[in-house]
């Protein structure tokens, strides 16, 4: 099957114009341009174009999609498995987030109870889902599966306070490492009391017994070399990531 591009707009619902700056960038040309001068699509280009709009869908760019879908290693099955996966766990997330606002809309009438620790376990359930996503693999090798499933555990049954409190923490610690980082020296007063809140706020997920300041600083250290955690403290400010290992040195005694 063949489709002219406003043919191709109509069944994907993206516009003319859309497929032809797709065109001018590289990221979706036509199969063949025919004799009146028209683009035209066939099934590899219907297929890229479903990619497209899968990964769009997910918040990727445009230049990152191009990567992905003209790599030498692509594949169609394992790029549509991977997108099953990824909109299954959405849509456990939204099924859990919509539990919640049921049960509190019937608590609010007076149909049922809802104690407080109900009332966040789906914003909990959702941070250690995506920790066990992003992170799971490395943690459960790195600290073993009962210290792993026991942080988790200790999330899960936070009270109101506490989960409040451990929300609380993790923006106190981004923004005063914003303001640390501006004078670049790991050892201020400052930057040590930004070290004080991370422990802190470890404490609220890390299992009894477990912390210590030689875990703390090889915590730290992972913030440095592993490239999703740098991305998170950069995006904070640049070289957050590196400034915060070099303070946990100091504030754990690990480094001078």
């Amino acid at each position: 099957m063949e489709y002219s591009i406003s043919q191709l707009a109509r069944i994907s619902g993206v516009s003319a114009r859309t497929l032809r700056y797709y065109d001018e960038i590289a990221l979706l040309w036509p199969k063949r341009i025919n004799s009146s001068g028209y683009r035209i699509y066939g099934a590899k280009e219907v297929n890229l174009l479903q990619q497209i709009l899968f990964y769009r869908e997910i918040g990727i760019n445009l230049e990152e999609i191009k990567a992905i879908i003209y790599a030498e290693d692509f594949n169609l099955q394992e790029a549509l498995e991977n997108h099953l996966l990824q909109l299954s766990q959405e849509k456990k997330r939204i099924e859990r987030l919509m539990s919640t606002v049921n049960d509190s809309i019937q608590a609010l009438k007076g149909e049922r109870t809802m104690t407080d620790n109900e009332k966040f376990a789906a914003f909990k359930q959702e941070l250690i889902d995506d920790n066990e996503q992003n992170y799971g693999q490395e943690i459960r090798a790195k600290y073993g599966e009962k210290t792993v499933n026991a942080s988790n555990a200790k999330m899960a049954n936070m009270t109101e306070e506490q989960w409040l409190e451990f929300q609380h923490l993790g923006e106190s610690i981004n923004q005063k490492l914003a303001i640390a980082i501006s004078d670049g020296n790991p050892a201020s007063e400052l930057a040590q009391e930004v070290c004080e809140l991370h422990r802190q706020w470890l404490l609220f997920s890390w299992p009894e017994g477990h912390y210590s300041p030689e875990k703390h600083y090889n915590l730290s250290l992972m913030y440095v070399h592993d490239e999703r955690f740098k991305a998170y403290y950069d995006g904070i400010t640049p070289g957050a990531a590196e400034f915060l290992h070099k303070a946990i040195g100091i504030y754990t005694a690990m480094e001078n």
